[in-house]
């Protein structure tokens, strides 16, 4: 009878299943037990993005959003050369 070399195929898929799960739960730990921590995250981004248009993005780190507003694709295009 042949030797299956598929098991050997099927073991390494597993391991790697399991490592990716262990992954899963190292990060559900490290959040603990801040169930909002994507809220918060996003609470947090939308403050500095309201701060930022309150003070028409010339503030210090408001660059950013300024690139994604100011292009042509948005509509918003402010020609600031002319």
């Amino acid at each position: 009878m042949k030797d299956p070399k598929n098991l050997r195929q099927v073991g390494y898929s597993m391991i790697l299943v399991s490592a990716s799960l262990i992954a899963i739960l190292a990060i559900g730990i490290a959040i603990g037990e801040d169930v909002l921590f994507a809220d918060n995250i996003s609470r947090n981004n939308t403050a500095h993005f309201d701060e930022c248009k309150a003070n028409d993005f010339k503030t210090e780190g408001c660059e950013i959003y300024w690139d994604r507003i100011n292009n042509k694709i948005s509509g918003i295009y402010v020609d600031l050369d002319n």
